[in-house]
């Protein structure tokens, strides 16, 4: 039987938000529930032991868990804050100031009220304990599994990240690429989405996407299809269904793929998390391909912030008529990559050798013909006959020559003799054609 447990100690800024004592400057705070009796197990989503025996890491994952409710995705301002003083002083100044002296620098005193009420309101325990009851996971910056590319994003790398799904994160964003679009988009670009997923999908490259209606709809369930690996990158908690028309879709990436998410479980989403939540595309994969955008689509948003950070920015295009390549159009006017396939895609992103294959029409038999054969076929009329010398006037040699070259052409097959004349054997014209451009 365990005797009366406490904390050795104060905590320093955690105060009644993580239930360790009213605030700093105590001296030792009993644990409720550590009496006599059976110690409790660890708590879920943020490592082992007991509230006693929390370590420094416990305290931090704490924080930023708490600190997912307070400061919004890509506030550089609270990236600077959490850069400055580290998570559990952050909290502490915003749960517990002592004065104005205490106070966050570079925030009005109406945003930093609008932060304590966050704060105030934050109980991470449950969200952790919420998140757990749905099968995700609170990573944070440190942590194993963390993607160290999302450190690029300097002072708008995320607080922590929302994961569910059985995949490790880090491993699986070192082979990955971005694949996003219109939520309107077209028919072609529906298409498009899914047939460049699946085929990423079967080279063994990760998908990411945002699961919204649309492009990126299409380009999950062409991952899934072909059995692949996908990531959705959420505007809201990972245990938030968005939109409602993905239930299944999500459900299946979830069970198969990683979902992954800035906000704490059931926040949802709105228009400016939309946005801002493409940073973390852009920086989790090693490229970004727009299929369809109009000229003031959020998926470009995701594009400038590839190239922003050093990332291979791609577009595929579509037709000049069409307002939904428009965006496409410009961003490849710039400094994007026109690709059409996933073998296109692979050799801007992959390892060095991985090249597209070589492109080229079908190769007719006239293609081989040396110069000066080829001169004395195209010499001969598309219908009835020549004679050798009118041949050899018109293709610029002797008749000698010209008659050697038509012995070459008809063992070939491109010409018979009829009497002292020659003429082009029947299907030569329209192998010419098909040569020249015909369907």
């Amino acid at each position: 039987m365990l005797g009366p447990v406490s904390v050795p100690g104060p905590v320093p800024g955690l105060g009644p938000v993580l239930g360790l004592g009213p605030g700093p400057g105590l001296g030792p705070v009993p644990v409720p529930g550590l009496g006599p009796g059976p110690a409790p197990g660890p708590l879920p989503g943020s490592g082992s032991g007991s509230r006693a025996n929390r370590t420094g890491a416990d305290a931090e994952r704490l924080a930023r868990a708490a600190l997912t409710r307070v400061i919004e995705p890509g506030d550089e301002r609270g990236g600077r804050w959490l850069r400055t003083f580290g998570a559990v002083e952050l909290l502490r100044r915003l749960t517990s100031p002592e004065g104005p002296e205490d106070d966050p620098p570079g925030a009005s005193a109406a945003r930093l009220d609008a932060h304590r009420r966050r704060a105030a309101l934050a109980d991470p325990e449950r969200d952790l304990a919420t998140a757990a009851t749905a099968g995700a996971r609170f990573l944070v910056p440190g942590d194993e599994e963390w993607p160290s590319q999302l450190d690029d994003l300097a002072d708008a790398r995320p607080v922590g990240l929302w994961v569910r799904g059985h995949a490790d994160l880090r491993i699986w964003a070192l082979r990955s690429v971005a694949l996003v679009g219109a939520r309107a988009c077209t028919p072609y670009g529906a298409h498009m989405g899914a047939v460049l997923g699946s085929g990423l999908a079967e080279k063994g490259w990760v998908v990411v996407s945002g699961a919204a209606a649309g492009v990126d709809g299409a380009v999950h369930r062409g991952a899934l299809a072909a059995g692949g690996a996908t990531i959705a990158v959420l505007a809201c908690g990972v245990d938030v269904i968005y939109p409602r028309g993905h239930a299944e879709l999500i459900g299946r990436i979830a069970e198969q793929g990683l979902l992954v998410g800035e906000l704490p479980p059931g926040d949802h989403p709105t228009p400016s998390r939309f946005i801002l939540r493409n940073r973390v595309i852009a920086a989790l994969t090693r490229g970004t391909v727009v299929v369809e955008a109009e000229y003031r689509s959020g998926s470009l948003v995701t594009a400038r912030a590839a190239q922003k950070l050093g990332r291979f920015t791609m577009g595929v295009p579509g037709p000049a008529t069409s307002g939904l390549s428009a965006g496409v159009h410009e961003l490849l006017r710039g400094e994007a990559t026109l690709v059409t396939d996933a073998a296109e895609i692979v050799e801007l992103v992959g390892d060095m050798g991985e090249l597209a294959p070589a492109r080229r029409g079908p190769v007719l038999p006239r293609d081989l013909l040396a110069p000066d054969a080829a001169r004395v076929l195209e010499a001969l009329p598309s219908r009835g006959t020549a004679a050798v010398r009118d041949l050899a006037r018109e293709a610029g040699t002797s008749t000698d020559e010209a008659l050697g070259r038509l012995y070459e052409l008809h063992s070939l097959g491109f010409v018979e003799r009829v009497g002292d004349s020659w003429r082009l054997t029947p299907g030569t014209l329209q192998a010419a054609a098909t040569r020249r451009g015909g369907a």
